[in-house]
């Protein structure tokens, strides 16, 4: 990577998995990879080629996989990995009591010099161009001293995959840290009160006077969206990028639930069409947020997210460029034919899945996945 240019958009699941190839094929001392998501598929087997022969030309490679997101990968999969010397770890072995905590992040950070982050996880469904076919998603490759400091916080992660939570971690002070550096600030969060993610979006809304949101599950907390819908009111544009299709129905149930109060705050609500909309992107002016995390109770709780704010004017015109190439693949929600498209039934179903997926997940996410024993033993 270029260290002239040390951020750079990669705007399809293509690209990612020929970014992660040159990168990785190019380390010449040390890869990690950090997925919540590594399905079998040609992208796992492109990539484990290219990581086992890292290994034999004598780079140290290490690799962490959430145990759950990643649970339909075969427990051998690895194994010439490991034969040539390279290191795995499951995050989070899978047990009821500690289910709910996953590690939902995304990195591969090569020679502690050049990283990838994003939405993106390794699967046959992130592979395409997100319109035509794949989901659409979004990542950054970065290199400076981001990338130094994403390798420190995935060897935390790694040394630490199997630590057991604690009961009512979610209410506790988590590790969740901000880490300030020239090149931009790094937000790491996790189970627990006090989210840096939180934190950093509410003072950047206050006097915005462009917000722009794309976002795959949009469930944020009161102050965030009465933040949003503030902003509107005050005259700041505000535009939203929702999915118009889902691999989540609950999800974008829960979200519409909040459409008519931030349409009738002069908030914009747009759907994705072409595609199930995986991506993550949040411009706020100048400022980027970039990463791993959604706008939803997950991801802004109990998830082990990472996510980049960026005050990076280039990067910023270049996200705009995305979000505005983005548009027209949408359907906008117009304010009056919403109010009255919606039955008392359809309302109901978006208020019980926002109590489901806001109030009572946290408690009950162990039994809201079904056919846990059948993906286990995909894993034998």
């Amino acid at each position: 990577m270029d260290p002239n240019v040390p951020f750079r958009w990669i705007t399809t699941g293509d690209q990612v998995i020929a970014e992660m190839m040159a990168a990785i094929s190019g380390a010449k001392r040390s890869i990690r990879m950090e997925m919540y998501i590594f399905a079998p598929g040609p992208s796992a087997e492109l990539l484990r080629h290219a990581l086992v022969s890292a290994c034999q030309r004598g780079v140290r490679v290490r690799i962490l996989l959430d145990a759950w997101g990643s649970i339909g990968l075969p427990s051998t999969f690895w194994d010439i990995l490991r034969v040539n010397s390279g290191q795995f770890r499951w995050f989070n072995p899978i047990t009821l009591r500690q289910l709910v905590f996953r590690d939902h992040r995304k990195m591969l950070v090569c020679d502690d010099e050049s990283a990838i982050i994003g939405g993106f996880n390794i699967g046959p469904s992130y592979t395409g161009d997100g319109v035509t076919r794949g989901w659409r998603d979004l990542g950054v490759a970065l290199c400076g001293t981001l990338a130094q400091e994403l390798a420190l916080a995935f060897d935390e992660m790694f040394t630490d995959a199997d630590f057991t939570h604690p009961p009512f971690a979610r209410l506790l002070p988590s590790r969740q840290r901000t880490i300030q550096t020239s090149g931009g600030r790094l937000l790491l969060s996790g189970p627990g009160r006090n989210n840096p993610i939180k934190r950093a979006l509410l003072n950047d809304f206050q006097n915005a006077s462009r917000i722009q949101i794309m976002s795959a599950y949009f469930l944020p907390t009161w102050r965030l969206r009465r933040a949003l819908a503030k902003a509107a009111r005050r005259g700041a544009q505000v535009q939203l990028i929702l999915p118009g299709k889902t691999d989540v129905p609950l999800s974008s149930l829960a979200a519409q639930s909040f459409y008519t109060r931030l349409l009738r705050s002069g908030v914009e609500i747009f759907e994705y069409q072409p595609q199930i909309l995986h991506a993550k992107l949040i411009l706020i002016d100048d400022v980027v947020y970039a990463g791993s995390a959604n706008l939803d109770t997950r991801s802004l709780g109990i998830n082990y997210e990472l996510t980049l704010r960026l005050a990076n004017s280039h990067l910023a015109a270049q996200g705009r460029d995305i979000f505005a190439h983005d548009l027209p693949l949408c359907r906008r929600i117009d304010p009056q034919q919403w109010r009255k498209s919606r039955s008392m039934w359809e309302k109901l179903k978006a208020r019980m899945s926002y109590l489901l997926l806001a109030r009572l997940d946290p408690s009950i996410a162990h039994y809201q996945w079904r056919n846990i024993g059948q993906r286990l033993k995909q894993r034998r």
